[in-house]
């Protein structure tokens, strides 16, 4: 199966072009052409260059925030081993009064 390509939106663009040139320039039929333009902007196809260095920056950040998660559970950890004790020390103190 060959491995399928991504255009950005501004490879998808008519300006003034016919719809089979385009579709002919970027290896697609005309009606794949047609679904990327009535697709929503959120949803537009990426190109491959562009993706896989948006995954290595993503990889970086995941790396990141995985550190960041594993420092915070630490320190709520700590917090919560705090709070149980003083809660000890506060029910003795109010048995012992």
């Amino acid at each position: 199966m060959a491995k399928r390509k991504k255009h950005s939106r501004a490879e998808i663009a008519t300006q003034g072009k016919l719809q089979s040139e385009i579709a002919r320039a970027l290896g697609v039929s005309v009606m794949t052409l047609y679904r990327w333009r009535k697709a929503p902007p959120g949803s537009h196809p990426v190109r491959e260059a562009d993706q896989a260095d948006g995954m290595r920056g993503r990889g970086d950040r995941i790396a990141e925030l995985q550190l960041e998660n594993s420092r915070l559970r630490r320190l709520v950890t700590d917090l919560l081993l705090e709070k149980v004790k003083l809660e000890e020390v506060a029910q003795r103190q109010s048995s012992i009064a």
